[in-house]
């Protein structure tokens, strides 16, 4: 992996892959995978709003919400976003973004990609995959590491099942995540403070496919014998697969009150006070925004 220094700040109309192929030269070689920041895609796209309006762009790119929860330093939600994103604050961000505007994720960052992908394909003549990047954090894990957004040209998920561990065991419910995985390693060697948001991760060239849009017809043969095929969204949980769609507070509201409108009057008064009690000592214990 390698970042691909002396890229400057971006600005809405920008030629990305004139500015990543001019900073990559000709390091480039088939197979490599191009992980981009999402933010830079973002400016390039023109997804600025004024700093000022961030609340409200939170609310314009929340499609569901998961959890909030109050804490000393404001309010954390964590939302579903238009992209069918899981993420705090629906990914409007303000880092590594000029003063007194505040970054949107791109409208379809598949999309992004394949244009990406395209487009670089086209202007180096390498086979390569494209990733776009964003910081996210995890339920039961502390701290935050980038995950895959947007992807063309890449698989995304590496399906082991059927196919037997070192010891000759069959695994049957083992798919990695690999364009997280990537992503996460990439961001290393970018680095979150260093000016450095592109990075190339070589060595996965079995990972690399093709980059254009993925045929639409269900059951393709075309896509089930690409694995590159179908972009980033594969690796969202749809509702019915997600076991923890909401909160726990969140959970043990709705639970009270579909257990109130069903009739289960007794014990509601307590109950609530006791999960009301619970969220202010988890407000008071403070969150991390």
């Amino acid at each position: 992996m390698f970042a691909l220094e002396g890229i400057g700040e971006i600005t809405a109309g920008d030629d990305l892959v004139a500015i990543i192929a001019d900073a990559a030269g000709s390091r480039l070689e088939d197979g490599d995978i191009v992980a981009v920041t999402s933010k830079i895609v973002s400016k390039a796209e023109g997804r600025t709003v004024p700093a000022a309006d961030r609340e409200q762009a939170i609310d314009g790119e929340t499609v569901r919400v998961v959890a909030t929860r109050v804490h000393p330093g404001g309010v954390t939600r964590i939302v579903e976003n238009r992209q069918g994103l899981v993420m705090a604050a629906a990914g409007v961000d303000a880092s590594n973004s000029p003063d007194g505007v505040v970054l949107l994720l791109p409208v379809d960052p598949d999309a992004s990609a394949r244009a990406l992908c395209a487009a670089l394909r086209e202007r180096t003549g390498r086979r390569l995959g494209v990733l776009i990047t964003d910081t996210a954090g995890r339920a039961w894990r502390e701290g935050q590491t980038d995950i895959a957004i947007g992807a063309a040209g890449v698989g995304v998920l590496d399906d082991l099942r059927g196919t037997a561990d070192a010891f000759g065991r069959r695994l049957d419910a083992t798919v990695a995540a690999v364009a997280d995985e990537i992503a996460g390693a990439a961001d290393l060697v970018k680095g979150k403070t260093s000016g450095n948001p592109v990075a190339v991760v070589r060595g996965l060239g079995r990972l690399v496919g093709e980059c254009e849009e993925p045929s639409t017809g269900a059951g393709s043969s075309a896509q089930a014998a690409s694995p590159a095929r179908g972009g980033a969204r594969q690796l969202q949980r749809s509702i019915a697969t997600d076991m923890f769609r909401l909160g726990t507070a969140e959970a043990h509201a709705e639970g009270f009150a579909e257990g109130k409108q069903m009739g289960f009057t007794e014990g509601y008064e307590a109950g609530m006070a006791a999960h009301l009690a619970s969220r202010s000592r988890e407000s008071g214990a403070g969150m991390e925004g």
